[in-house]
C-alpha cells in the first residue's frame, strides 16, 4: 500500500472518530432535554437521510473533482453541524448536517480506496478501511462516553464534549490535506436533477442485474442496516439489563471492536477477491449468535459473544464490500458505484431504524427484539447464499460441459 493509502486511513477513522463520540454526546443533549426514548434512533435515521437523498449527486461530485479536496469540504460540513449544536440547534436537526457532510464524504473516500489500489490488492485494503471505519464507529461511541461521563445537567457542561469533537474534526481536515491526487479523471456530469435522477437509477439496476454485483449489494445492505439497529438495541439491553450506566455501555461496545478487527485483518490476509461468495455462511452464524445476549447477566459473560459476533462480522463483510467495490468500478466508476451503495444501505439503515423507534414507542419487550432482529439476519443471509448458489450453478454446469467437449 502506498503512503496516501495510509493518509486516507487516518483521515477517515478520525473523522469516522469524531462522528461516532459525537453520537455519544448528542444521546446525553437528549437525555437532558428530556426528549422521549424513541427519539434516540431518530437521531441516527436524521444522519442517513442524507445518504439517500443525495447519492444521486454524490457520486458524481466525488468524480468530478478531487477526492482528497472533496473529503476535506465534507469533513468541514460535519464540524458545522457540531458548531450549530454548541450553538443551540435542536439536537436532530444538527446531526442531519453532520450526515449531509458524511454522505458527500463516503463515496469519495471509498472511490479513492478503488483508485489508489490494484484489484488484487482491493480484499486487503478494504480489511484496512473496514477495520478503521468499525474501530471508528466502536470506540467512537466509547471516546463518547469518556466525554460525556466526567458532564451531566446543562449545555455548558456538554461543552468541553463538544469542543473535543471539534478538536477531532479539525484533525481530520489535516490528515485530508495529506491524502494525495489518485490521477483518475472522469467526465463531468450534469447537475441537473432530471439528468442525474436517470443516470443514477440506471447505475442501480446495472449493479443489481450483475450477479456477483447483486449478491455482495444484498448482503451489504442487510449488514449495515441491521448492525446500525442493533447498535441501539444493544445500548438499550446494557443500560437496562445489565444496569449500566450510559458512558459504560458505551465502553461495552469496545469489546465487539476486538473480534471486528480480528475478522477484517484475517479476511484481508486469507481471502482472495475470486473467492468472496464463500464466507456467505458466516452471516447466517453471526444472525444465530446475536439472540445468546438475552441469556447473560454480567457484563465480563457477554465478552466472548461480543467478540465472537465482532469476529463473524468483520471476516464477511469485508470480502463482501471488496467484491462490491471491484463490480461497481469495472460497471460504473469509483465514486458512481459508492453512491448507489451507499443509497442502498442507507435506505436500509433508514428502514430498519424506522421499524425499531416504532417497536419501541409500541414498548415491545426488549428480549423479543434481539431475537427478532438476530432471527432476521440468520435468515435473510440463508436466502441470499441460497440465491447465489443457484445463480453460480449453471455457470459451473456451462463450464464443465465446456471442459468435456474441448476434451
Amino acid at each position: 500500500m502506498t503512503r496516501g493509502f495510509y493518509f486516507l486511513i487516518a483521515a477517515q477513522f478520525v473523522s469516522g472518530l469524531a462522528d461516532n463520540a459525537l453520537l455519544i454526546v448528542t444521546i446525553a443533549r437528549l437525555h437532558e432535554l428530556a426528549a422521549p426514548a424513541w427519539w434516540v434512533p431518530l437521531l441516527k435515521l436524521f444522519f442517513t437521510i442524507a445518504y439517500v437523498v443525495l447519492a444521486p449527486l454524490a457520486g458524481p461530485l466525488a468524480d468530478g473533482w478531487r477526492k482528497g479536496r472533496v473529503m476535506l469540504v465534507a469533513n468541514g460540513i460535519k464540524a458545522g453541524g457540531a458548531l450549530l449544536l454548541i450553538a443551540g440547534l435542536q439536537p436532530l436537526a444538527a446531526f442531519a448536517i453532520v450526515g449531509t457532510g458524511a454522505a458527500i464524504y463516503s463515496p469519495a473516500k471509498y472511490g479513492l480506496v478503488t483508485e489508489l489500489v490494484t484489484p488484487r490488492q482491493l480484499v486487503a485494503a478494504n480489511g484496512w478501511i473496514e477495520v478503521s471505519t468499525v474501530c471508528s464507529i466502536v470506540l467512537g461511541i466509547v471516546l463518547g462516553g469518556v466525554l460525556v461521563g466526567p458532564v451531566a445537567g446543562s449545555t455548558a457542561g456538554l461543552l468541553p464534549a463538544l469542543l473535543g469533537v471539534l478538536a477531532l474534526y479539525a484533525l481530520a481536515a489535516g490528515l485530508n490535506t495529506r491524502i494525495p491526487d489518485s490521477g483518475a479523471r472522469y467526465a463531468r456530469a450534469s447537475y441537473a436533477v432530471g439528468p442525474l435522477l436517470r443516470h443514477f437509477w440506471r447505475d442501480n439496476l446495472a449493479l443489481w442485474r450483475d450477479a456477483p454485483g447483486r449478491t455482495s449489494l444484498a448482503v451489504t445492505t442487510l449488514f449495515w442496516g441491521v448492525g446500525a439497529t442493533l447498535q441501539f438495541v444493544v445500548l438499550r439491553w446494557a443500560t437496562e439489563e445489565l444496569a449500566l450506566p450510559l458512558e459504560e455501555a458505551a465502553y461495552l461496545q469496545g469489546v465487539t471492536a476486538v473480534g471486528i478487527t480480528a475478522g477484517a485483518w484475517l479476511a484481508g490476509r486469507t481471502v482472495p477477491l475470486r473467492q468472496a461468495p464463500a464466507v456467505l455462511p458466516l452471516g447466517v452464524a453471526m444472525g444465530l449468535l446475536v439472540p445468546g445476549i438475552t441469556a447473560l447477566s454480567s457484563v465480563h459473560s457477554t465478552w466472548p459473544l461480543l467478540v465472537l459476533v465482532g469476529g463473524c462480522a468483520g471476516f464477511f463483510v469485508v470480502p463482501m464490500n471488496a467484491l462490491l467495490q471491484h463490480r461497481g468500478h469495472a460497471l460504473l466508476s469509483a465514486g458512481r458505484s459508492i453512491a448507489v451503495q451507499n443509497f442502498n444501505e442507507n435506505l436500509s439503515v433508514l428502514l430498519m431504524l424506522g421499524l425499531y423507534a416504532a417497536l419501541l414507542a409500541a414498548d415491545v419487550p426488549l428480549v423479543l427484539l434481539v431475537w427478532s432482529f438476530g432471527l432476521a439476519v440468520a435468515a435473510a443471509m440463508a436466502v441470499i447464499a441460497s440465491a447465489h448458489h443457484r445463480t453460480r450453478r449453471p455457470h459451473r454446469f456451462e463450464a464443465a460441459k465446456a471442459q468435456q467437449e474441448n476434451a
